[in-house]
């Protein structure tokens, strides 16, 4: 049976930033977790962070890639370098997936770790921009698909095409 990589926080478990969850409600994901096909994780918590903590961005300007070659940083509003529990994170999320034979994930949107397809701009405004975040970035480097909490259905869909034959 294959298993999804998801986003703690999406499966209502309080390990975001502020000490929130933000469950989805959608019924595939209700119908996967009766099958047993979850693997829940959270790459900032994997990483060592605390819950709650200060929020964290890619600087402005840099992307994913760049954390990823070490030409940009991951940082708080006070400027604190968290770089490395989110590098830390990430790799994990790519043990997990590799340890599960995961091919899909589905993960939190904006966030410096699971952004998908928009991660906030590193001015702390609340301001997005397109982008992915590192354990988006790195899922998608060892061949996972990664889909956000509004890709569900495509999730689904790739999840039906993986099981054809």
């Amino acid at each position: 049976m294959e298993k999804i990589l998801v986003s703690a926080c999406l499966l209502g478990q309080r390990v975001r930033y502020d000490g929130a969850g933000k469950a989805t409600a959608h019924a595939e994901v209700a119908r996967w977790r009766a099958e047993g096909r979850l693997v829940s994780y959270c790459p900032e918590v994997a990483g060592g962070l605390p819950v709650p903590r200060p929020p964290a961005e890619i600087e402005a300007g840099g992307t994913a890639a760049a954390v990823l070659d070490g030409s940009a940083r991951i940082i708080t509003p006070a400027g604190a370098d968290v770089t490395e529990v989110f590098l830390a994170g990430a790799h994990g999320a790519v043990r997990a997936a590799r340890r599960h034979g995961t091919r899909i994930a589905v993960l939190k949107e904006g966030s410096p770790s699971c952004g998908v397809h928009r991660v906030h701009d590193g001015t702390f405004s609340g301001t997005t921009i397109d982008g992915s975040g590192v354990t988006a970035h790195l899922l998608r480097a060892a061949g996972v698909a990664v889909f956000s909490e509004s890709e569900i259905d495509a999730a689904a869909a790739h999840l039906a095409a993986l099981a054809s034959p």
